[in-house]
């Protein structure tokens, strides 16, 4: 997000910013709980469901697209802000 925010404001260059993720799956096992990934939006309600009925400590890493900030956060958001 941080990225992302630097590329919209023109007096910000992109410095630093091309961080990855840790596994998170692999994160949580290291702690002893249980970890997930979802890979669709369709499979994270049946995970949620399933957490919630296995004992234990469930960690579900759940990615997030940005790629439509630009269009809602910086014109979307704008214009309807003007339509006030």
């Amino acid at each position: 997000m941080i990225r992302w925010k630097q590329e919209n404001m023109n007096y910000f260059p992109d410095y630093g910013m091309t961080l990855q993720n840790p596994d998170f799956v692999a994160y949580a096992q290291s702690y002893v709980a249980i970890g997930h990934r979802v890979d669709s939006a369709a499979a994270l309600a049946p995970l949620i469901r399933e957490c919630f009925a296995t004992p234990g400590v469930h960690l579900i890493d759940v990615p997030i697209d940005y790629s439509d900030n630009e269009r809602v956060l910086n014109r979307e958001i704008k214009r309807l802000s003007a339509q006030l």
